[in-house]
């Protein structure tokens, strides 16, 4: 059998099956083939709101076509010659069918912080994600484009030729693009100003210039040592007569739409419900992920002031509290630290191999407790001892927790959430808040178990919240400019030993007023500050949600 092809330059076949050309038409299907079979999630979001019968719809939808094919052709065309095309287009076919695959089944928008989050995933995370409904995906939009681009043969042409040719089709290319663009500038404009996180819809692009970005960053982070913060940081005057042990538990993806202490319908924390906690209610997360959120989280200036270069490139709060004398010690049950903890003490779970507890390069959250009773026992000055959870990381809530605390039926026991109800779903992410409770409770038996010997105080806060279906939206990672209030809102409770507010000067029941108000990530750096009475120019008492709470000023609240 021989293909021949009906358009613009020479072409010849050569061979069973083989399609011989020049690089100019297979850079012109490959456009269409990006701009047409890897953008619906982009069109989905671009048609929103038009009328689907409107002949003004079908006109806005032909000439964003046409751009998006013309401006993958353009862009394509800097890069590829006979030499790179089919290295290019091979990595771009694999990368567009798997961006549009997570981008169309769990509304994934591909900006740099959603790339960081891809490439710092762990193994056992990312398979997780890596369902059967991938492989029919992949094959059709994948294999198919990966077998046709290996039957092309691209014909050598002289060099000046060559040149004048693709000069031809770029003039070509960029004229079709303005007139194209020029036929729907005004919606097309609107929509580019009114919902810029459509651009990260775009696929490839969205992936490869957000890729570039991360890189680019992460290679200039590299190259440059953190910057010290809080140099001028030393212990206060407070006069402890015991040890002091703060636990501050980071938890993942627990959002306060589930949280039982927040009034969920379902009693999630039954065992902290019993206990004497102070619950925050009213809580944003500084991102909708952790690669954004847990920098945030320790860094002085968060989401008010949000700095992505600057929160990466300096020290965190961890490093401040070292430096004025506290033992900092970060344990981690997830993806490590994201920086935070750089040059500090600091261990994982799955190396502690806590018996009965990991299986398959994951372990349960009962892990982070693993020594802690040794710990307690042997505890001198003031320490912090940082818990990073696995807590309700998706899609597979169902691993999270223990089969005792399957109590929500029936609960998803697949990671494909598109074989479960959204019934399924949320028992599934019950059931790990009700783990995420018990863990929590045990930690506080132990640290009550001490309060002779150790005043201590245990915070808990997570990271981010999730989607559990609502509009349409499961997992997290938004954009936050357009993030689900179930994202960005999320739990937190603290609670505190006989002892601790003697020791740390505070007016529990000024604290548990000052506990309905509204706060974000951005206290907790100022709030640490606090709790351990270390001086530095750093210190905001306005941010610092236990200040209105401490001495003088807890008298006169």
């Amino acid at each position: 059998m021989r293909l021949s092809t009906i358009h613009p330059g020479p072409v010849s076949t050569n061979g069973p099956l083989t399609i011989t050309t020049t690089v100019e038409p297979v850079l012109l299907v490959s456009s269409a083939f990006f701009a047409l079979a890897a953008n619906r999630p982009f069109f989905a979001a671009a048609l929103r709101g038009h009328e689907a019968g409107s002949p003004a719809t079908w006109g806005f939808l032909l000439g964003v076509s046409v751009l998006l094919v013309a401006l993958h052709f353009v862009l394509l065309a800097l890069v590829c010659n006979r030499w790179t095309l089919k290295p290019v287009l091979a990595m771009l076919i694999v990368i567009s069918a798997l961006a549009s695959y997570f981008t169309a089944r769990y509304s994934v928008y591909f900006d740099a912080t959603m790339v960081r989050n891809v490439l710092h995933t762990h193994p056992a995370e990312a398979r997780e994600l890596l369902s059967p409904a991938l492989l029919p995906h992949l094959a059709l939009y994948a294999a198919a484009p990966l077998v046709l681009l290996w039957r092309v043969r691209i014909e050598r042409t002289a060099p000046l030729r060559a040149g004048l040719i693709r000069a031809a089709w770029l003039l070509a290319a960029l004229a079709v693009g303005v007139a194209a663009l020029l036929a729907v500038f005004q919606p097309f404009a609107s929509l580019m100003r009114n919902h810029r996180e459509v651009r990260y819809l775009i696929t490839p692009g969205n992936v490869v210039a957000s890729l570039v970005r991360v890189l680019g960053r992460e290679t200039r982070a590299a190259a440059a040592p953190r910057q010290p913060i809080g140099l001028d940081a030393k212990p206060g005057t407070a006069l402890r007569r015991k040890p002091l042990v703060v636990v501050l538990v980071v938890g993942e993806t627990a959002r306060a739409a589930s949280w039982g202490l927040n009034g969920y319908a379902r009693q999630t924390t039954p065992q902290l419900t019993a206990l004497p906690v102070i619950n925050f209610p009213q809580v944003t997360s500084c991102g909708t992920n952790t690669e954004v959120s847990l920098p945030c989280m320790f860094a002085p200036v968060g989401r008010r002031d949000y700095d992505e270069a600057r929160i990466r490139g300096s020290e965190s709060l961890l490093h401040v509290l070292a430096r004025a004398g506290v033992a900092v010690h970060w344990r981690d049950n997830q993806s490590g630290c994201k920086g935070v903890c750089d040059g500090l003490p600091h261990d994982n779970v799955q190396a502690l191999n806590a018996t009965g507890l990991c299986s398959a390069g994951q372990c349960l959250d009962e892990g982070l407790l693993h020594g802690l009773e040794r710990r307690l026992a042997a505890a001198e000055g003031a320490q912090l001892l940082v818990l990073h959870q696995l807590g309700n990381h998706g899609p597979a809530y169902f691993r999270r927790y223990p089969p005792p605390f399957a109590r929500f039926m029936p609960a998803c026991n697949n990671d494909d959430l598109s074989l479960c109800t959204r019934q399924e779903i949320v028992n599934a992410y019950d059931n790990a808040l009700l783990y995420t409770d018990h863990v929590l409770a045990q930690l506080i038996t132990q640290l009550a178990a001490h309060a002779e010997h150790v005043d201590s105080a245990l915070i808990y806060v997570s990271d981010h919240g999730e989607s559990l279906g609502e509009g349409g939206l499961f997992l997290h990672g938004m954009p936050y400019a357009i993030a689900p209030d179930v994202q960005t809102h999320v739990p937190m409770m603290m609670w505190l030993s006989a002892g601790a507010p003697s020791s740390l000067g505070l007016d529990t029941a000024c604290l548990r007023r000052q506990a309905r108000t509204a706060l974000t990530h951005d206290n907790l750096f100022h709030t640490l500050l606090g709790v351990f009475d270390v001086r530095t120019r750093l210190y905001e008492a306005g941010l610092d949600f236990g200040a209105r709470c401490r001495g003088v000023d807890a008298a006169l609240s």
